[in-house]
Protein backbone atom coordinates (compact mmCIF):
# COMPACT_ATOMS: atom_id res chain seq x y z
CA UNK A 1 0.00 0.00 0.00
CA UNK A 2 1.14 3.55 -0.74
CA UNK A 3 0.52 5.10 2.71
CA UNK A 4 2.14 8.16 4.34
CA UNK A 5 3.05 8.06 8.02
CA UNK A 6 0.75 10.65 9.61
CA UNK A 7 1.06 14.42 9.29
CA UNK A 8 4.87 14.39 9.30
CA UNK A 9 5.05 11.74 6.60
CA UNK A 10 3.02 13.96 4.29
CA UNK A 11 5.46 16.88 4.38
CA UNK A 12 7.54 17.54 1.26
CA UNK A 13 7.71 16.06 -2.24
CA UNK A 14 5.39 18.81 -3.44
CA UNK A 15 4.72 19.11 -7.19
CA UNK A 16 6.41 21.59 -9.49
CA UNK A 17 3.84 23.57 -11.49
CA UNK A 18 4.48 25.26 -14.83
CA UNK A 19 2.98 28.76 -14.82
CA UNK A 20 1.68 28.77 -18.37
CA UNK A 21 0.87 32.42 -19.09
CA UNK A 22 4.05 33.77 -17.53
CA UNK A 23 6.16 31.12 -19.25
CA UNK A 24 4.66 32.08 -22.60
CA UNK A 25 5.25 35.80 -21.97
CA UNK A 26 8.92 35.39 -21.05
CA UNK A 27 9.93 32.49 -23.28
CA UNK A 28 11.25 30.74 -20.17
CA UNK A 29 9.90 27.90 -18.10
CA UNK A 30 8.57 29.64 -14.96
CA UNK A 31 8.01 26.88 -12.42
CA UNK A 32 6.38 27.16 -9.01
CA UNK A 33 6.94 24.55 -6.32
CA UNK A 34 3.54 24.02 -4.73
CA UNK A 35 4.49 24.34 -1.07
CA UNK A 36 0.90 25.27 -0.22
CA UNK A 37 0.15 21.55 -0.72
CA UNK A 38 2.13 20.60 2.37
CA UNK A 39 -0.29 19.28 5.01
CA UNK A 40 -0.03 22.43 7.13
CA UNK A 41 -0.46 24.59 4.06
CA UNK A 42 2.99 26.13 3.68
CA UNK A 43 6.70 25.67 3.05
CA UNK A 44 7.27 26.14 6.78
CA UNK A 45 6.09 22.60 7.51
CA UNK A 46 9.54 21.45 6.44
CA UNK A 47 11.42 23.50 9.02
CA UNK A 48 8.89 22.67 11.75
CA UNK A 49 9.40 18.96 11.17
CA UNK A 50 13.20 19.16 11.21
CA UNK A 51 13.33 21.37 14.30
CA UNK A 52 11.09 19.08 16.36
CA UNK A 53 12.74 15.85 15.18
CA UNK A 54 16.19 17.30 15.90
CA UNK A 55 15.15 18.25 19.45
CA UNK A 56 13.74 14.76 19.97
CA UNK A 57 16.94 13.09 18.74
CA UNK A 58 19.07 15.24 21.04
CA UNK A 59 16.81 14.47 23.99
CA UNK A 60 16.00 18.11 24.76
CA UNK A 61 12.31 17.70 23.91
CA UNK A 62 10.84 15.04 26.14
CA UNK A 63 7.35 13.47 26.21
CA UNK A 64 4.76 15.98 27.36
CA UNK A 65 7.11 18.87 26.67
CA UNK A 66 6.44 22.32 25.24
CA UNK A 67 7.53 23.89 21.97
CA UNK A 68 7.77 27.69 22.04
CA UNK A 69 8.29 29.81 18.96
CA UNK A 70 8.15 33.40 17.79
CA UNK A 71 6.65 33.40 14.33
CA UNK A 72 4.71 35.45 11.81
CA UNK A 73 2.39 32.46 11.50
CA UNK A 74 3.28 29.67 9.10
CA UNK A 75 6.08 28.04 11.10
CA UNK A 76 3.78 28.20 14.10
CA UNK A 77 1.05 26.45 12.13
CA UNK A 78 3.42 23.64 11.17
CA UNK A 79 4.67 23.33 14.76
CA UNK A 80 1.11 23.31 16.14
CA UNK A 81 0.13 20.47 13.81
CA UNK A 82 3.14 18.36 14.78
CA UNK A 83 2.75 19.13 18.49
CA UNK A 84 -0.87 17.98 18.33
CA UNK A 85 0.22 14.77 16.60
CA UNK A 86 2.99 14.03 19.11
CA UNK A 87 1.46 15.21 22.36
CA UNK A 88 3.43 18.39 22.96
CA UNK A 89 2.15 21.73 24.17
CA UNK A 90 2.67 24.58 21.70
CA UNK A 91 3.09 28.26 22.61
CA UNK A 92 3.22 30.76 19.75
CA UNK A 93 4.37 34.36 20.20
CA UNK A 94 3.23 36.35 17.18
CA UNK A 95 3.32 40.04 16.16
CA UNK A 96 -0.13 41.55 16.56
CA UNK A 97 0.05 42.88 12.98
CA UNK A 98 -0.31 39.43 11.46
CA UNK A 99 -3.53 38.33 9.80
CA UNK A 100 -6.44 37.31 12.06
CA UNK A 101 -6.86 34.15 9.97
CA UNK A 102 -3.44 32.92 11.08
CA UNK A 103 -4.14 33.57 14.75
CA UNK A 104 -7.55 31.90 14.59
CA UNK A 105 -6.09 28.85 12.86
CA UNK A 106 -3.31 28.54 15.42
CA UNK A 107 -5.84 28.57 18.24
CA UNK A 108 -7.99 26.00 16.44
CA UNK A 109 -4.93 23.75 16.20
CA UNK A 110 -4.54 23.94 19.99
CA UNK A 111 -1.70 26.43 20.25
CA UNK A 112 -1.48 28.95 23.09
CA UNK A 113 -1.28 32.13 20.99
CA UNK A 114 0.30 35.20 22.55
CA UNK A 115 0.20 38.32 20.35
CA UNK A 116 2.75 41.02 21.15
CA UNK A 117 3.31 44.50 19.69
CA UNK A 118 5.28 44.49 16.45
CA UNK A 119 8.61 46.10 17.36
CA UNK A 120 12.08 45.91 15.75
CA UNK A 121 14.45 43.06 16.55
CA UNK A 122 16.66 45.40 18.57
CA UNK A 123 13.78 45.88 21.03
CA UNK A 124 13.59 43.49 24.00
CA UNK A 125 9.86 43.13 23.31
CA UNK A 126 10.42 41.73 19.81
CA UNK A 127 8.41 38.53 19.35
CA UNK A 128 11.50 36.39 18.77
CA UNK A 129 13.15 37.56 21.99
CA UNK A 130 9.94 37.16 23.96
CA UNK A 131 9.68 33.57 22.75
CA UNK A 132 13.25 32.83 23.79
CA UNK A 133 12.71 34.14 27.32
CA UNK A 134 9.42 32.29 27.62
CA UNK A 135 11.00 28.98 26.61
CA UNK A 136 13.84 29.47 29.10
CA UNK A 137 11.32 30.07 31.90
CA UNK A 138 9.15 27.03 31.05
CA UNK A 139 9.91 23.54 32.34
CA UNK A 140 10.59 20.85 29.74
CA UNK A 141 10.40 23.35 26.88
CA UNK A 142 12.41 24.17 23.78
CA UNK A 143 12.65 27.36 21.78
CA UNK A 144 12.37 26.43 18.09
CA UNK A 145 14.36 29.56 17.17
CA UNK A 146 13.72 29.19 13.44
CA UNK A 147 15.71 32.31 12.52
CA UNK A 148 19.03 31.16 13.98
CA UNK A 149 18.61 27.40 14.30
CA UNK A 150 20.62 25.88 11.40
CA UNK A 151 18.33 22.85 11.37
CA UNK A 152 15.90 25.10 9.45
CA UNK A 153 18.48 25.49 6.69
CA UNK A 154 19.29 21.79 6.77
CA UNK A 155 15.64 20.91 6.11
CA UNK A 156 15.80 22.62 2.74
CA UNK A 157 19.28 21.34 1.92
CA UNK A 158 18.07 17.78 2.43
CA UNK A 159 14.56 18.05 0.93
CA UNK A 160 13.59 21.14 -1.10
CA UNK A 161 16.87 21.47 -2.98
CA UNK A 162 17.10 17.81 -4.04
CA UNK A 163 13.43 17.81 -5.05
CA UNK A 164 13.92 20.84 -7.32
CA UNK A 165 17.01 19.29 -8.93
CA UNK A 166 15.23 15.99 -9.54
CA UNK A 167 12.00 17.56 -10.78
CA UNK A 168 13.83 19.72 -13.34
CA UNK A 169 16.18 16.88 -14.39
CA UNK A 170 19.04 19.17 -13.39
CA UNK A 171 18.01 21.75 -16.03
CA UNK A 172 17.27 24.50 -13.52
CA UNK A 173 19.02 27.76 -14.44
CA UNK A 174 17.82 29.96 -11.59
CA UNK A 175 16.14 29.74 -8.21
CA UNK A 176 14.28 32.80 -6.92
CA UNK A 177 13.04 33.08 -3.35
CA UNK A 178 11.99 35.62 -0.73
CA UNK A 179 13.02 34.97 2.83
CA UNK A 180 12.33 35.79 6.44
CA UNK A 181 14.36 33.31 8.49
CA UNK A 182 16.79 32.60 5.66
CA UNK A 183 16.35 28.84 5.91
CA UNK A 184 14.78 28.19 2.52
CA UNK A 185 17.18 30.08 0.23
CA UNK A 186 20.16 29.03 2.35
CA UNK A 187 19.45 25.33 2.13
CA UNK A 188 18.29 25.29 -1.49
CA UNK A 189 21.12 27.52 -2.69
CA UNK A 190 23.78 25.39 -1.04
CA UNK A 191 22.40 22.20 -2.55
CA UNK A 192 21.91 23.58 -6.06
CA UNK A 193 25.30 25.30 -6.15
CA UNK A 194 26.96 22.00 -5.16
CA UNK A 195 25.25 20.29 -8.08
CA UNK A 196 25.93 23.09 -10.55
CA UNK A 197 27.66 26.41 -9.76
CA UNK A 198 25.99 27.93 -12.85
CA UNK A 199 22.55 27.98 -11.14
CA UNK A 200 21.73 31.61 -10.40
CA UNK A 201 20.36 32.27 -6.91
CA UNK A 202 18.28 35.45 -6.60
CA UNK A 203 16.78 36.76 -3.38
CA UNK A 204 13.36 38.41 -3.76
CA UNK A 205 12.69 41.12 -1.20
CA UNK A 206 9.80 43.46 -0.34
CA UNK A 207 10.17 47.09 0.66
CA UNK A 208 10.74 47.50 4.39
CA UNK A 209 13.40 44.78 4.40
CA UNK A 210 17.15 45.28 4.40
CA UNK A 211 18.15 42.09 2.57
CA UNK A 212 18.00 43.55 -0.95
CA UNK A 213 20.57 46.16 -0.01
CA UNK A 214 22.65 43.55 1.84
CA UNK A 215 22.97 41.40 -1.28
CA UNK A 216 23.66 44.40 -3.52
CA UNK A 217 26.00 46.41 -1.23
CA UNK A 218 26.98 44.22 1.73
CA UNK A 219 25.14 46.52 4.14
CA UNK A 220 21.60 46.41 5.51
CA UNK A 221 19.49 49.48 4.73
CA UNK A 222 15.73 49.53 5.26
CA UNK A 223 13.54 51.52 2.89
CA UNK A 224 9.78 51.90 2.83
CA UNK A 225 7.26 49.36 4.04
CA UNK A 226 5.20 46.45 2.73
CA UNK A 227 1.88 44.72 3.34
CA UNK A 228 3.52 41.29 2.99
CA UNK A 229 3.80 39.05 6.03
CA UNK A 230 6.56 36.72 7.15
CA UNK A 231 9.24 37.80 4.66
CA UNK A 232 11.99 40.37 4.73
CA UNK A 233 14.30 41.11 7.64
CA UNK A 234 16.25 43.88 9.31
CA UNK A 235 19.19 41.60 10.14
CA UNK A 236 21.28 38.77 8.74
CA UNK A 237 20.14 35.59 10.45
CA UNK A 238 22.43 32.68 11.28
CA UNK A 239 20.56 30.62 8.69
CA UNK A 240 21.12 33.11 5.87
CA UNK A 241 24.74 33.96 6.72
CA UNK A 242 27.21 32.62 4.18
CA UNK A 243 24.57 31.72 1.61
CA UNK A 244 25.77 31.91 -2.01
CA UNK A 245 23.38 34.54 -3.42
CA UNK A 246 24.12 36.01 -6.84
CA UNK A 247 21.62 38.86 -6.98
CA UNK A 248 18.50 40.38 -5.45
CA UNK A 249 15.26 41.80 -6.84
CA UNK A 250 13.04 44.20 -4.92
CA UNK A 251 9.29 43.92 -5.52
CA UNK A 252 6.86 46.64 -4.46
CA UNK A 253 3.36 46.06 -3.09
CA UNK A 254 1.43 47.01 -6.26
CA UNK A 255 3.46 44.53 -8.31
CA UNK A 256 3.00 41.84 -5.66
CA UNK A 257 -0.77 42.33 -5.49
CA UNK A 258 -1.17 42.31 -9.28
CA UNK A 259 0.78 39.05 -9.47
CA UNK A 260 -1.27 37.39 -6.72
CA UNK A 261 -4.47 38.19 -8.63
CA UNK A 262 -2.95 37.11 -11.95
CA UNK A 263 -2.07 33.73 -10.44
CA UNK A 264 -5.64 33.34 -9.23
CA UNK A 265 -7.31 34.37 -12.48
CA UNK A 266 -4.90 32.86 -14.99
CA UNK A 267 -3.64 29.76 -13.18
CA UNK A 268 -6.35 29.08 -10.60
CA UNK A 269 -3.77 29.36 -7.80
CA UNK A 270 -5.03 30.91 -4.56
CA UNK A 271 -1.82 32.03 -2.84
CA UNK A 272 -0.50 34.66 -0.46
CA UNK A 273 1.65 37.77 -0.79
CA UNK A 274 5.03 36.06 -0.41
CA UNK A 275 4.19 34.02 -3.50
CA UNK A 276 3.35 37.23 -5.35
CA UNK A 277 6.80 38.55 -4.45
CA UNK A 278 8.46 35.28 -5.53
CA UNK A 279 6.74 34.96 -8.88
CA UNK A 280 7.12 38.64 -9.79
CA UNK A 281 10.84 38.36 -9.06
CA UNK A 282 11.05 35.13 -11.07
CA UNK A 283 9.57 36.94 -14.07
CA UNK A 284 12.18 39.70 -13.66
CA UNK A 285 14.97 37.10 -13.58
CA UNK A 286 13.51 35.42 -16.69
CA UNK A 287 13.65 38.76 -18.52
CA UNK A 288 17.24 39.28 -17.39
CA UNK A 289 18.36 35.83 -18.56
CA UNK A 290 16.35 35.80 -21.78
CA UNK A 291 14.24 33.07 -23.42
CA UNK A 292 15.03 29.39 -23.06
CA UNK A 293 15.88 29.27 -19.35
CA UNK A 294 14.30 27.33 -16.49
CA UNK A 295 13.46 29.46 -13.43
CA UNK A 296 12.00 27.93 -10.28
CA UNK A 297 10.44 29.60 -7.27
CA UNK A 298 8.12 28.71 -4.39
CA UNK A 299 4.34 29.01 -4.11
CA UNK A 300 4.65 29.46 -0.37
CA UNK A 301 1.21 29.24 1.22
CA UNK A 302 -2.56 29.50 0.77
CA UNK A 303 -4.44 32.69 0.05
CA UNK A 304 -7.09 31.80 2.62
CA UNK A 305 -4.69 32.96 5.34
CA UNK A 306 -5.00 36.51 3.98
CA UNK A 307 -8.68 36.68 3.02
CA UNK A 308 -9.49 39.64 5.27
CA UNK A 309 -6.70 41.75 3.79
CA UNK A 310 -5.12 40.72 0.51
CA UNK A 311 -8.43 39.50 -0.92
CA UNK A 312 -10.55 42.24 0.62
CA UNK A 313 -11.14 45.11 -1.84
CA UNK A 314 -11.99 47.60 0.91
CA UNK A 315 -8.70 46.84 2.69
CA UNK A 316 -6.74 47.07 -0.56
CA UNK A 317 -8.38 50.38 -1.45
CA UNK A 318 -7.56 51.74 2.01
CA UNK A 319 -3.92 50.88 1.35
CA UNK A 320 -3.90 52.40 -2.12
CA UNK A 321 -3.66 49.05 -3.90
CA UNK A 322 -5.60 47.95 -6.99
CA UNK A 323 -5.15 44.46 -8.50
CA UNK A 324 -6.13 45.84 -11.91
CA UNK A 325 -3.36 48.46 -12.14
Amino acid sequence: MDVRDGFVGTIGNTPLIRLGRLSAETGCEILGKAEFLNPGGSVKDRAARYIIEDAERRGVLKPGGTVVEGTAGNTGIGLAHICAARGYRCIIVIPDTQSPEKMDLLRTLGADVRPVPAVPYRDAGNYQKVAGRLAAATDNAIWANQFDNPVNRQAHYETTGPELWRQTDGRIDAFVCATGTGGTPAGVARYLKERSPRVKITLADPHGSGLYSYVRTGEIHLEGKSITEGIGNSRLTANLAGTPIDDAVRVDDPTCVRMVYRLLREEGLFVGGSTGINVAAAVEVARQLGPGHVIATLLCDRGSLYAARLFNRDWLNANGLDPER
